[in-house]
């Protein structure tokens, strides 16, 4: 579904029970061998500045653990990327809603997977590369070295986000998607 700006709405996943999914992780040494000799779209997904960095704060991070960004203030965290105009990623949030904002290079049509795990409030944003290059030898990428084949971040909601109504929506411009995502808060007075 598109929406009248232009962006595709994406389905946010709430099924996805994979066993042993990001079940490698990508040490500090790894990444860096990784990115030296890997090509243009994995340098610029994981590049500085990019959501899915494990550098994006200055202090490695494997993408695939889930990451408390709610819990620190994104004028701190990111005033350094933005002077040098390297930042890709914002959040913020208002009295109804957190948002999520990231650009993504362009790495294959619609590759960006959202999946939400109701029960442990983590957001999940992935994609798999576009590469007739890449071939997995096994059904799940996900399960093996998958940073080979995709990117991936986890971000832990806060505790009085609804991700069962979250919305995310990706559009592309030039060489670049734009991915937005909006978590409602729960409202208090819904509570009892």
């Amino acid at each position: 579904m598109t929406s009248s700006s232009g962006s595709l709405k994406l389905e946010i996943h709430t099924d996805d029970k994979t066993p042993g999914k990001w079940s490698v992780p990508l040490g500090e040494e790894v990444f860096r061998r990784f990115l030296s000799g890997g090509g243009g779209s994995e340098k610029a997904v994981f590049g500085e500045g990019s959501l899915f960095s494990p550098f994006l704060f200055g202090k490695y991070f494997d993408p695939s653990d889930a990451f408390p960004l709610w819990e620190f203030e994104s004028e701190v965290l990111l005033d350094g990327l933005r002077s040098l105009g390297q930042c890709r990623v914002d959040w913020s949030q208002t009295d109804q809603a957190y948002v999520l904002k990231s650009d993504l290079p362009v790495v294959g049509k619609n590759n960006v997977q959202v999946y939400v795990d109701v029960a442990g409030k983590v957001m999940e944003i992935s994609g798999k590369w576009n590469s007739n290059k890449k071939t997995v030898a096994n059904s799940d990428w996900r399960s093996g070295r998958w940073w080979e084949y995709g990117y991936v971040r986890r971000v832990e909601l806060p505790g009085d986000a609804d991700p069962k109504t979250s919305e995310a929506f990706l559009s592309n411009k030039d060489d670049h998607s734009f991915l937005e995502i909006k978590i409602p808060k729960i409202n208090s007075k819904n509570k009892f």
